[in-house]
């Protein structure tokens, strides 16, 4: 009984801050998800209107649209960060020279804040200034214009998105990689399986626990990427680039319609945990039932 106490007393700090945090703000997102509320209307009380900003989301188009927007952003990005990921800490893991340089160099994205690297990427892309659309136009002939192309300005902001954070899912699986054991790789090599066959049937479920926890982290930051996307493309052409944050800022604040905007923002976070729940029922759930039915 008194260990449990000391244990509780440890934990306190860091349940209050959680409470203070993280459930405080959203028990208030919540109540306001469920009013009209403008501070700045003729009539800035908060007015409860039931289920009606919930309502306005079925049927609001640009929502809708941001919202596929961002799952086909985010299914770009995780998936090239994570196989771009996995084969820069395997290369890591083998010895070659300058390679605690290029390990370093490899690691500076990662220390630069989100708006940095949109005004940087924004001045290597515009046109008469920035060196990738004239190099383009140099080497292969291409109009490179963010400013005027959808399909361009989209695979800028994953390309954007894949350079800063590439680097910490090779971090994560390069201490998974090296936690390994080696016994069961020996054995696969004295039984003749080949390369393919040891990836598939050693390392990578030996591997799912890192990935599928870096797949989660990766996805949760897609889902709300904002400011590095507004620097870059500021959401456009049009309204190729507009995110779901990005539409929720711009319901927030240059409108002032926070009940509305709440009640995304709800959406947006139930979305993510479904998601992430398919994707550890899939991934992992599943396998425990075989085991169990072993």
């Amino acid at each position: 009984m008194r260990s449990s106490a000391v244990g509780w007393l440890f934990l306190a700090p860091t349940l209050i801050i959680l409470f203070i945090f993280g459930v405080v703000p959203f028990l208030y997102v919540l109540v306001i998800g469920f009013t009209q509320w403008n501070t700045f209307a003729a009539d800035p009380t908060m007015q409860f209107n039931g289920v009606e900003n919930f309502r306005r989301l079925v049927f609001d188009t640009p929502f809708l649209h941001s919202l596929w927007l961002t799952l086909r952003f985010a299914f770009f990005v995780v998936a090239s960060e994570i196989m771009l990921g996995y084969l820069l800490a395997q290369l890591f893991m083998r010895d070659f020279p300058g390679k605690g340089f290029f390990r370093t160099i490899h690691t500076l994205p990662l220390v630069i804040a989100p708006i940095a690297v949109g005004a940087t990427w924004r001045l290597l892309t515009v046109p008469g200034l920035g060196p990738l659309p004239y190099y383009f136009r140099t080497w292969f002939g291409y109009d490179l214009n963010i400013g005027r192309y959808v399909d361009q300005a989209f695979m800028m902001t994953v390309v954007m998105d894949v350079w800063h954070w590439t680097p910490l899912v090779t971090l994560t699986l390069l201490a998974a990689l090296s936690s390994l054991p080696k016994e069961p790789f020996e054995q696969a090599q004295i039984d003749g399986a080949n390369r393919f066959q040891i990836f598939w049937y050693v390392t990578l479920p030996m591997l799912k626990p890192a990935i599928l926890a870096t797949v989660f982290i990766r996805m949760m930051d897609a889902l709300r990427t904002v400011d590095e996307v507004w620097m870059l493309t500021g959401g456009g052409p049009g309204s190729a680039t507009r995110y779901i944050g990005l539409y929720i800022w711009r319901v927030v604040f240059p409108k002032t319609d926070y009940g509305y905007g709440s009640a995304m923002s709800l959406i947006t976070l139930y979305l993510t945990i479904v998601m992430c729940w398919l994707l550890y029922a899939a991934l992992v759930a599943r396998r425990d039932l075989k085991r169990v039915e072993a």
